[in-house]
């Protein structure tokens, strides 16, 4: 259920941005999300077909960019991608790791006319 929020935010977002440069219409919006947000992107795109009708931004596409999960040992610094469930360190075998990447959410471009 909090892609509904998320959603609001991303369309909130987008109708500052586009009043701010004086727009009548957003035509797209491309958004990044990591594999560990927990974000549903299809949650998402029928949000935003509901949410969008009757605004400047209705009939614009939603565009993801999906980041995978990288992680970085804390003990040898080797950058990985996990395998399956088992987050250890492939060089050191290390289970002292840190999220690099995978947890992104945020609004890459707004294309307005």
């Amino acid at each position: 259920m909090h892609e509904l929020s998320i959603t609001q935010s991303i369309l909130d977002i987008a109708l500052n941005k586009a009043k701010e440069a004086n727009a009548g219409k957003i035509s797209a919006v491309s958004v990044t999300l990591g594999e560990l947000s927990g974000i549903a992107a299809d949650c998402v795109q029928f949000y935003f077909n509901f949410l969008t009708r009757d605004t400047i931004a209705a009939g614009a596409s939603l565009t993801f960019e999906k980041v995978p999960t990288k992680l970085r040992c804390r003990k040898c610094d080797k950058d990985f991608a996990p395998e399956a469930i088992a987050w250890i360190c492939p060089r050191c075998h290390e289970q002292s790791i840190e999220i690099v990447a995978g947890r992104e959410c945020y609004i890459n471009s707004i294309e307005v006319e």
